[in-house]
């Protein structure tokens, strides 16, 4: 592997240090927006100056000028007198234990998943207060203006404290449920880095390599939450066949036509080992059922010799389980693999009216109509899907599918 460039690295280094540096600040302070805001000029100024001048203690320079910048916040606030006691306390010591950059970074994920957001605003505060990602780069990597995206983060922070949150940890009561929400916003980043909803780019690697970062960092201040382990190993196995996803001008290739030599085996060890050191000690629940599925793949030498039934008996549990047009979208393929398209099809009854509007219904139709012999029908539900997805790479492989079935 090419060792990374200086500015990659210490790009790496930015977004390690900001949530550390955030989580100090707004423990000591608690005005999660003013403190996230100076954090947010502090990583802006070492973009600029770390290039050619990288400080001894990066993470203590970090501090200084982000408490600076806090100090100058209070000092023009009209209230000065009121806070005249607080900005004198920025003076004094910031070193802190990793136990408590853990705690602190484990919190700043509740504080951004708080449910008085919206599943957008949760997701956009994440990337920005723990990914260490600036509004810009938010902005690029779900295709949207800096300024719409300033206005969402904008907007969050405002939730956030109408909602009257502080910096800390939700009581027991809530913690399990707030815990769920937090899983489900590293989910959601995953997913977009993976399978980008619409853009150029079939994958979008900084989003997919954050999340598992993210998750690393979860799992390793709740080791013994399943759900946060099977996740881990859910991203770890998928995105291990991030190189053989695409040819090299982007076009998707389907997972039974992929190389698997290119597949990253050194993740599909890590990921199938966290997920059998889990499995069993509990109830499993749809993170777990889900790396399951993406281990059987990960462990068939080729696409003929994957297991089609142990995978549909895993669609039928995790549907049971966490139940949504998805995964019974999902386990119409599997069912397909093991009784034909036909019965593959069937399943898909009922579904238009909760996944009409997304291109992939069609593009399974397709591909299990195609399975089955019915050219002309497959051809129509290849080009419905075209005609939906917001990705360019994907419309143009169903279109290439189209134009050669109009060869056949």
């Amino acid at each position: 592997m090419a060792e990374s460039s200086p500015e990659a690295r210490i790009e790496d280094l930015l977004r390690t240090l900001a949530p550390q540096v955030l989580g100090v600040l707004a423990r000591t302070h608690g005005q999660f927006d003013a403190c996230e805001d100076a954090v947010q000029e502090a990583l802006l100024e070492a973009s600029l100056q770390w290039p050619t001048a990288l400080p001894d203690n990066p993470r203590a320079w970090l501090m200084a000028v982000a408490s600076r910048r806090l100090v100058d916040f209070y000092r023009s606030d009209s209230a000065r007198r009121a806070r005249e006691e607080r900005v004198a306390a920025m003076n004094g010591d910031f070193s802190y234990s990793s136990a408590s950059e853990a705690d602190d970074t484990l919190t700043l994920m509740f504080l951004c998943c708080h449910p008085a957001l919206s599943a957008p605003s949760q997701l956009a505060l994440t990337l920005r207060a723990i990914g260490g990602l600036t509004t810009a780069e938010i902005a690029s990597a779900f295709l949207v203006p800096e300024a719409t995206m300033g206005q969402r983060i904008s907007r969050a922070k405002q939730g956030i404290q109408k909602a009257g949150a502080t910096f800390s940890m939700p009581p027991a009561s809530e913690r399990k449920a707030r815990l769920g929400v937090v899983l489900h916003v590293l989910y959601l980043i995953f997913n977009e880095g993976y399978a980008a909803s619409s853009g150029e780019s079939l994958q979008r690697e900084e989003l997919t390599t954050e999340a598992i970062r993210l998750a690393r960092m979860l799992l390793a201040v709740v080791p013994r939450e399943l759900e946060a382990a099977g996740l881990l190993a859910l991203m770890l196995l998928t995105d291990s066949r991030r190189s053989a996803r695409a040819t090299a001008d982007g076009m998707p290739v389907p997972l039974a036509e992929q190389d698997r030599s290119l597949w990253n085996h050194g993740q599909i060890d890590e990921g199938i080992a966290l997920l059998s050191s889990v499995l069993g000690r509990g109830a499993a629940g749809p993170y777990q059922l889900q790396a399951a599925i993406a281990a059987v793949h990960a462990e068939a030498a080729s696409n003929d010799d994957t297991d089609w039934p142990q995978i549909l008996a895993l669609y039928t549990v995790l549907e049971a389980v966490a139940p949504s047009p998805v995964v019974t979208l999902n386990r119409a393929v599997a069912v397909a693999m093991v009784n034909g398209p036909l019965a593959g099809l069937e399943l898909l009854a009922g579904l238009d009216s909760v996944l009409g509007r997304s291109h992939r219904l069609d593009a399974v139709k397709g591909h299990l109509l195609e399975m089955a012999g019915s050219i002309p029908e497959a051809r129509a539900a290849y080009l419905a899907a075209a005609k939906k997805t917001a990705s360019l790479q994907e419309r143009r492989y169903l279109l290439g599918k189209v134009t050669r079935m109009d060869k056949l």
